[in-house]
C-alpha cells in the first residue's frame, strides 16, 4: 500500500516556518556578530592601594602621636614626636668640638705670636753670647797651656763648653726659623682634616635630632597606630601604617588568547560591585612573564589556565574614596579602539 501524501498546503507551512526559523537565526547570528558586546573584553581584578609603614630612623622614647587611626593626613603633617632631648645634647657636644677644631686650624695658620717670636730671637742672642764668652775662655786657656799656667785638662774642659754654646745656638737659630716660618704644611692639614670630621659630626647630630620628628610623606589615611606616647622604640620600629591616597592601582589578569586585544595605555571603565559608579582609567604595565590565575580573581576561564598580570592605574583617584584597599571590580576593555589605534599607528 503506497504512503500517504501530505497535503500541498501543509507544506507549504513547514516550509515557511523553516525558512522564517532560518531567517531569525542569521538575524541573531548577525546582531551577535555586529553588537557592540562582541568588542568589549571583560577583565577581573582586585584594587591595590599602597600602603607605607612609618618609622623613626632614630630609637627613643616617643613624646607625641598626633593622629589616630582613621584620620586623613596632608604631605609633610607631623605625626609623630620623639623626646629630643638626648639628641640636642648630642648635637652641642658637636658643635663645641668644632669650635675647638676651628681654633687649632686658626692657630696652625696663622703661626706662633709676634711676642713668642720675640722669645725666640732673644734665646738665639743669648746662647750667641754664651758661644762667644765660650770661645774667648778656650781661648786664654790655650794660651796659658804653653807657659804652664793652664794644664790640658782645663783647656779640654773650656773646648766643651765651647762646642756645647755652639750646638746651643744653632738650636736656637733653628728655633728663631721655625717660629717666623709658622706650622708645617702638613700639620695645617691634619688641622682641616680635624675641622672636617667635627663638622661632619655635626651634621650628623643634626640629622639626627631631625630624625626626631616624624612626618607624613605624602596624603592618606591612618590604617594602624601602632604605638603609644611613652613608649620606648627601637630605629626603624613601625609606630603607624599609612594607606596613601594616590596612586590607586587595580591588579587584574588577562588570558593569552585576550592578551593581544589590550597595550599599555589602553583606556578602561573600572566598576565595583557597591555602587554604580564607573572610573576611568588606564593600563600601564603588563607582565610579560605568565602565571596561574589567583584564587582571588574570578574568570569565566579554568583556574589552571596561565594569565598575565596586568595593572591599571585609576584617574583621579584621590579625589574619590569608593575604592578601597582589595576591593574586587570589573575592568571593561574596548577591544575595537585598541585594534583601531594598531591599525592607525602600523
Amino acid at each position: 500500500m503506497s504512503p500517504k501524501r501530505l497535503p500541498s498546503r501543509k507544506i507549504r507551512w513547514i516550509v515557511m516556518v523553516l525558512a522564517v526559523l532560518a531567517a531569525a537565526g542569521a538575524a541573531w547570528f548577525w546582531t551577535q556578530r555586529t553588537s557592540p558586546d562582541h568588542d568589549l573584553l571583560r577583565l577581573y581584578g582586585n584594587v591595590d592601594i599602597r600602603e607605607v609603614q612609618l618609622a623613626f630612623r632614630q630609637p627613643g622614647r616617643v613624646a607625641q602621636m598626633t593622629f589616630d587611626e582613621g584620620d586623613t593626613v596632608s604631605v609633610g603633617a607631623r605625626m609623630a614626636l620623639l623626646d629630643d632631648q638626648p639628641y640636642r645634647d648630642a648635637l652641642a657636644v658637636a658643635e663645641a668640638s668644632v669650635h675647638v677644631a676651628q681654633a687649632e686650624l686658626s692657630k696652625l695658620r696663622r703661626g706662633l705670636r709676634p711676642q713668642e717670636i720675640v722669645q725666640a730671637q732673644e734665646v738665639a742672642n743669648q746662647a750667641l753670647a754664651a758661644a762667644r764668652d765660650a770661645e774667648r775662655n778656650y781661648q786664654r786657656q790655650n794660651g796659658l797651656l804653653a807657659s804652664g799656667a793652664s794644664s790640658q785638662r782645663t783647656v779640654d774642659a773650656a773646648r766643651a763648653v765651647k762646642d756645647q754654646a755652639v750646638a746651643g745656638v744653632k738650636a736656637a737659630e733653628a728655633a728663631l726659623s721655625q717660629a717666623k716660618e709658622g706650622f708645617r704644611s702638613e700639620d695645617i692639614a691634619a688641622g682641616e682634616a680635624k675641622l672636617a670630621a667635627a663638622n661632619a659630626s655635626r651634621a650628623q647630630a643634626a640629622t639626627a635630632l631631625a630624625d626626631t620628628e616624624l612626618l607624613a610623606p605624602s596624603n592618606g589615611t591612618v590604617i594602624a597606630r601602632v604605638r603609644e606616647p611613652g613608649s620606648m622604640i627601637a630605629n626603624h620600629s613601625t609606630v603607624y601604617s599609612l594607606s596613601l591616597d594616590a596612586p590607586v592601582y587595580v591588579r587584574a589578569y588577562v588570558g593569552e588568547p585576550d592578551l593581544g586585544r589590550i597595550a599599555p595605555g589602553t583606556r578602561v571603565r573600572v566598576r565595583n560591585d557597591s555602587s554604580d559608579k564607573v572610573y576611568q582609567g588606564q593600563i600601564g604595565f603588563i607582565s610579560p612573564r605568565a602565571e596561574f590565575t589567583p584564587k582571588t580573581v574570578e574568570t569565566t576561564d579554568l583556574r589552571t589556565d596561565l594569565v598575565y598580570r596586568l595593572r591599571i592605574v585609576i584617574d583621579n583617584a584621590d579625589a574619590d574614596t569608593g575604592l578601597r584597599q582589595g576591593m574586587p571590580v570589573t575592568i571593561e576593555v574596548d577591544t575595537g579602539t585598541v585594534a583601531g589605534t594598531q591599525a592607525k599607528s602600523s
